[in-house]
């Protein structure tokens, strides 16, 4: 990535100040939708500078977050994660060790079986009392709807726009819109003949820590095999149901059929003392894929954030027209798995 000089001077300012001296390179390495993140270098070591959208961005407190967690982390020894070596609050990032690996590109079973146990061992510190229940995860799904009202939102939020963008007015209209019909339809009607209230807060006690957005796309391969795992800035309480179904969801994963079922077995073990965990599952899982396609059109209501990552307005413009494809193309998967499951397939 191609950034100016003079774009550097505050990471490189913040980056000297964490560290306690001079840094011999810092160099940009990362910056998507979320944050941005520069490889420091100083003494022959490696770390990471992450920086975090400012409040008015961003109104969650996704550093804060982070933090809580590594920290978290940390203090139960629970290693193959960054380690929190210092933040500066005021200007908006951390600095983190280097985790070394590669992408992620191919999924098999002990990745799943790996990834499960991460969210294991994050579920069984839920009753160390560390982290406050007011802690919640960004956008905590604590009833169906919760879901439902975020789909709503998302819903809201494009079609103001949709004068100015024709397409994405078209495809909301003539395609989302009945999906969100049909499905809200069939959730609530799965909900009632599962004896679920839509509307109950779910307590405290069937909660679990989560890092939220979690997967293979936040992900490295270390030199052994075995995953390491980043970004937390989303952590915090959740129903487990919404993050198992995020797994089996996200579009930057696309989990074969066998390995999205496998996870779902695993999730279902570990978070099985709630004996109404399948049932919600089962009911809210295609809400969650309703949202997962909203949520890839995000980059149609892009904040300054956003467009500066894009870089030129044109190439802001094809992100734009690319996430349409990818929305289209998962709508289109969910409805297919809706309809198996409607007829027992």
């Amino acid at each position: 990535m191609s950034v100016a000089d003079h774009d550097l001077d505050l990471p490189r300012e913040v980056a000297c100040s964490l560290i306690g001296g001079e840094i011999d390179a810092l160099d940009v390495v990362g910056g998507g939708r979320n944050s941005r993140l520069y490889r420091v270098e100083r003494a022959g070591r490696r770390y990471a500078l992450k920086q975090y959208p400012t409040r008015r961005e961003d109104a969650r407190d996704r550093l804060g977050a982070e933090v809580a967690a590594l920290a978290l982390l940390e203090r139960h020894g629970i290693t193959g994660v960054p380690r929190l070596i210092a933040a500066d609050r005021e200007r908006g990032f951390a600095l983190l060790s280097w985790l070394d690996g590669s992408p992620v590109t191919e999924i098999g079973e002990s990745d799943v079986d790996a990834a499960a146990a991460f969210l294991a061992t994050l579920h069984a510190l839920r009753n160390s009392g560390e982290i406050a229940p007011d802690r919640l995860a960004s956008e905590a799904c604590l009833s169906g709807a919760e879901i439902v009202q975020q789909v709503d939102m998302r819903l809201a939020r494009l079609r103001a726009i949709a004068g100015a963008e024709i397409d994405l007015g078209a495809f909301l209209d003539r395609h989302f819109a009945p999906a969100f019909d049909d499905i809200t339809r069939g959730v609530k009607e799965l909900a009632e003949a599962s004896g679920l209230d839509l509307n109950a807060v779910l307590p405290l006690g069937k909660r679990s820590l989560v890092p939220s957005d979690f997967g293979f796309h936040n992900s490295l391969r270390v030199a052994d095999g075995s995953l390491v795992f980043f970004d937390f800035e989303y952590f915090g309480w959740d129903d487990p149901v919404k993050m198992t179904a995020d797994v089996m969801l996200h579009p930057g994963m696309r989990l074969a059929g066998n390995l999205r079922r496998r996870f779902q077995a695993i999730a279902e073990q570990v978070y099985g003392e709630d004996l109404c965990f399948q049932r919600r599952l089962a009911a809210y899982y295609p809400l969650f894929g309703l949202r997962w396609v909203l949520i890839l059109l995000n980059d149609f209501v892009a904040n300054a954030w956003r467009r500066e990552l894009a870089g030129t307005p044109e190439s802001w413009q094809a992100r734009k027209r690319g996430q349409l494809e990818k929305a289209r193309e998962f709508l289109a998967r969910v409805r297919n798995e809706d309809d198996e499951k409607a007829q027992g397939t």
